[in-house]
């Protein structure tokens, strides 16, 4: 399988949207729910002080234009007028009602956000072929990811127009992949530069996980949800053949799906735009793929005349609960620290399917040593998990 990673591009939102705003719009806004004592202590124990957008805080919590807008403020004029209504009444209620604050819509939320996953898409795609030592003229195919902002065409045609992409690029978008992103579209890439070893593959994955702060829910697991996400768009060139700039290669891949997990966690789409919604039962379940992972390792390696173990373990796994999870069930000869650059990354954000690609830069500009051993696992809504083992070059 081997494959031939190069240092990923990381492009990471550019609005610092610190955990205090969003405690203090969250409790301005929801001074009665039942959490809202214990909102300062939620706050904490995330760890994360600041996380970064594509768009700033206010553009998420602005009101929206309203049914009245939408259905056009001359219906509704006529409307009143057949009703009887004279006409310095009806400017009268027109003016009232386009007082009263809305939502916003799906429209109003996801149509801004898409314009910033396509921008930052592009300029994370254009990083990853300067730090490859490639043009786009040199890309076979394109795989993309974006969860968080539906369109159709997608991400990879967006970025095929932008960047002028030859018009026999292979393209392969994977809308629905989330937070698994990371590891999968590499496993993906893998397999097909193992069909064809000149191939290049760019994988360029972009979320605007900020599109689900949704500020009119008052439960508990949406204040978590607000807390949690930032904004990153990633890219990285995998190739069949090693290059000067490759750092990673990868050598096996593997993947996990929980049967019946499905309404773990989950993308929602309602009239106000995208609501993530999560159970608590859901780290538990991830749990069950770390132990699946964990004995993949100990398959794979069995016959090892050495006792193996990762140097490094690049882990998405979703929240601090999880990682937490990972360093106790670990076995006892493993390292420490194995986790720290999965730590930092986690302390300005959850990123998604971008996470991965964050950590591995953060592993890479920290410097590994030749033949250092990696993994790197991510889990998403499903519940599925893909793990990838790999050497440092």
């Amino acid at each position: 399988m081997a494959a031939y990673l190069c240092p990923p591009a990381v492009i990471h939102g550019e609005h610092a949207v610190r955990t205090s705003q969003i405690v203090a719009e969250v409790r301005d806004r929801h001074p009665d729910a039942a959490w809202a004592p214990r909102i300062d202590g939620i706050a904490a124990s995330t760890g994360i002080e600041t996380r970064g957008w594509m768009l700033p805080l206010e553009a998420a919590v602005a009101p929206g234009g309203g049914a009245l807008r939408a259905a056009g403020i001359g219906r509704a004029q006529e409307a009143l007028a057949r009703e009887g209504f004279t006409e310095q009444d009806v400017e009268r209620a027109v003016a009232a009602l386009e007082a009263i604050p809305a939502p916003q819509t799906v429209q109003e939320r996801t149509a801004p956000a898409w314009e910033a996953v396509q921008s930052y898409g592009e300029h994370a795609a254009r990083g990853a072929l300067q730090i490859a030592g490639l043009d786009v003229a040199d890309v076979d195919c394109l795989i993309t990811s974006n969860s968080t902002t539906p369109a159709l065409p997608g991400l990879d045609v967006a970025l095929a127009n932008r960047l002028s992409l030859r018009d026999d690029v292979m393209l392969l978008p994977a809308t629905q992949w989330a937070c698994v992103a990371g590891t999968r579209s590499l496993a993906l890439a893998a397999d097909l530069v193992a069909a064809d070893p000149d191939r290049v593959v760019l994988v360029v994955i972009s979320e605007a996980l900020s599109t689900t702060y949704q500020p009119a829910d008052d439960t508990l697991e949406s204040l978590i949800v607000r807390l949690l996400f930032a904004d990153t768009a990633v890219a990285a060139v995998v190739t069949g053949r090693r290059r000067r700039e490759s750092v990673l290669r990868l050598d096996a891949a593997w993947h996990h799906t929980l049967p019946g997990t499905q309404d773990l966690h989950r993308l929602e789409t309602r009239a106000d735009g995208a609501h993530f919604v999560m159970d608590r039962r859901g780290p538990r379940a991830v749990q069950e793929t770390v132990t699946a992972m964990w004995e993949w390792l100990r398959v794979r390696h069995q016959d090892d005349p050495e006792a193996w173990h990762p140097d490094v373990l690049l882990a998405h796994p979703g929240g601090t609960r999880v990682l937490e999870y990972m360093e106790q069930t670990m076995p006892d000869t493993w390292p420490s620290g194995l986790l720290e650059h999965s730590r930092a990354s986690y302390t300005t954000g959850n990123r998604g399917g971008a996470a991965v690609f964050d950590i591995l830069r953060r592993a890479h500009d920290a410097g590994q040593k030749p033949g250092s051993r990696a993994v790197l696992y991510a889990a998403a809504p499903g519940l599925s998990a893909t793990a990838l083992a790999g050497e440092w070059l």
